[in-house]
């Protein structure tokens, strides 16, 4: 991808986070303006840009990352996107959070600026926050919207 084609779609994936703003927080839901979680904005963003999700996730608890002890988060976004340095991520790029050292990844937002990102989180609408040094020393992953044209097509439905 050329660097023009990069920053082209990631500026279209920072307009399309921006649209998803003040969408009520609800638990596995991915429908701008009547509810997404921090999962659903991601899918949400990526129905758009590309025209359909890449996959559907499976049901989730608000603990599921713990329980399973397995980085599933960051699985999904690896089939998906491409994955960079946390320190090389730029607006319309995604964050992975860990909330604990040894614990997988179980939060994501856009970037949209640097140290500023779109997410949504329990109790709170999709808004666009600073991302305060306690949220920074968290991010564990970093991925890249690939440009449209290079993204593989949707699985079919099983």
């Amino acid at each position: 991808m050329t660097e023009a084609a990069a920053a082209d779609t990631r500026a279209r994936v920072v307009a399309l986070a921006r649209t998803w703003l003040g969408t009520p927080y609800h638990h596995q839901a991915s429908l701008r303006g009547a509810g997404a979680d921090c999962l659903g904005l991601l899918r949400g963003v990526y129905a758009e840009l590309y025209g359909a999700e890449p996959e559907a996730p499976p049901p989730y608890t608000p603990s599921w990352a713990e329980d399973r002890g397995q980085e599933t988060l960051r699985d999904a976004a690896a089939r998906h996107l491409v994955a960079l340095a946390p320190a090389a991520a730029e607006p319309g790029d995604v964050l992975l959070f860990r909330w604990r050292d040894r614990l997988p990844a179980k939060h994501c937002g856009i970037l949209v600026a640097p140290s500023v990102m779109i997410h949504a989180y329990d109790g709170h609408a999709v808004m666009e926050t600073w991302i305060p040094p306690a949220w920074s020393r968290r991010i564990a992953y970093a991925f890249r919207f690939p440009a449209p044209s290079q993204t593989p097509s949707p699985e079919p439905p099983t």
